[in-house]
């Protein structure tokens, strides 16, 4: 039989050893510094806990990777009390000051569970939602849930109300969501939901158009905030949020970097 002979210049590889020298696996934590995150002052638990952020080196700086991250956060953790767990705030990271982040509120939720749970047969639900500037020129936009509530001595089987008081309960809800959050700046307004005082508010004005129960307000957005005010984020978190020991923490971090630029 012809013996099988291998194409010349085939296979080339194949005398040369591994392409290249194994990179050496870096444990990416290494290079992480941590940083305590806080809540504003509105809220009683102000350590929400901590995040990662790559150290500072040349010209990527650690505290612009941590701006603008966004933490959700259950309430029953700000406030204490599992009664209150199904409301979920969110809080932007807007500045840093030495090790900690400070947080902004930025926005409101609850979760799928509950509001699954509040929606059933043989009543009505009824949404509304609205656009309104707070005094300190934050643009939010809420959105109202409730449901129509049996009479303790009903017979009937079904709750439902007439569009037109549906119509009636909707304009009762924005207007009353319109008259509490203009009057108030921000810190007001966060103050007013972590009760959930809208809710009552709405329960109360609504009840002689139709008995309602189950009102909340579901969802905060924030649309627009003003420009970046420093002293305005150290009033939300209380005077001593810039104490000198945090400043001596970000000096020594400063004086940390050129070792880091020569190596680079």
């Amino acid at each position: 039989a012809p013996e099988a002979t291998m194409a010349v210049g085939k296979n080339k590889r194949l005398t040369k050893g591994k392409k290249g020298t194994k990179k050496k696996i870096v444990d990416p934590f290494a290079k992480k510094e941590w940083y305590d995150v806080k809540a504003p002052s509105m809220f009683e638990k102000r350590n929400i806990g901590k995040t990662a952020v790559t150290r500072t080196q040349g010209t990527k700086i650690a505290s612009d990777g941590l701006k603008g991250r966004v933490f959700d956060v259950s309430l029953a953790d700000l406030q204490g009390g599992e009664e209150v767990a199904f409301r979920k705030f969110k809080l932007l990271a807007e500045d840093i000051r030495g090790r900690n982040v400070l947080t902004n509120f930025h926005g409101m939720g609850m979760t799928t569970d509950k509001l699954r749970s509040l929606v059933k047969k043989w009543q009505t639900m009824i949404e509304a939602f609205v656009d309104v500037k707070t005094t300190d020129e934050y643009t939010l936009r809420l959105f109202c849930i409730g449901f129509t509530r049996r009479q303790p001595n009903q017979l009937k089987k079904t709750s439902y109300a007439q569009s037109s008081q549906v119509r009636n309960i909707r304009r009762k809800m924005t207007e009353i969501m319109t008259k509490e959050v203009q009057s108030s700046d921000l810190k007001e307004v966060v103050s007013k939901l972590i009760p959930d005082t809208f809710g009552r508010e709405i329960e109360k004005a609504c009840q002689s158009i139709y008995p309602l129960h189950d009102v909340y307000v579901r969802k905060v957005k924030v649309l627009k905030r003003p420009k970046f005010d420093v002293g305005k984020l150290m009033e939300l978190h209380g005077e001593g949020s810039g104490a000198s020991g945090e400043a001596g923490a970000s000096v020594e971090r400063d004086s940390y970097e050129p070792p880091v630029q020569e190596n680079v």
